[in-house]
């Protein structure tokens, strides 16, 4: 499954508002998720092979901002949960452990 040119622009500035919402750096996130800082710029960009590492950061984006006390900005493409998608491994979405390496 695949975004479409519009969808790949608004999941890419639904993960910058969400970023800022939660107040949170990029060499932080990448340290809190165990993961380089091209490989989180690979996410973000949604150049990343694994489809669940993006999903892994909106559930951390959207987990941090929520025990904050504020409210995200809804994904429109990621959006419901990972075991409605077929292309998608849930367990892995769920259990919040990215893939090994940048690519």
């Amino acid at each position: 499954m695949s975004l479409s040119p519009n969808e790949k622009e608004a999941t890419k500035e639904e993960f910058r508002a969400n970023i800022k919402l939660a107040g949170l750096t990029r060499p932080a996130i990448a340290a809190d998720l165990g993961i380089s800082a091209a490989k989180l710029e690979r996410i973000l960009n949604l150049h990343q092979r694994s489809l669940e590492d993006a999903w892994i950061l909106r559930n951390y984006l959207l987990t941090k901002i929520e025990e904050a006390g504020g409210q995200p900005v809804p994904f429109t493409a990621l959006k419901g949960d990972p075991e409605d998608h077929w292309f998608l491994d849930a367990a892995t979405i769920h259990h919040g452990k990215m893939t090994p390496g940048d690519e």
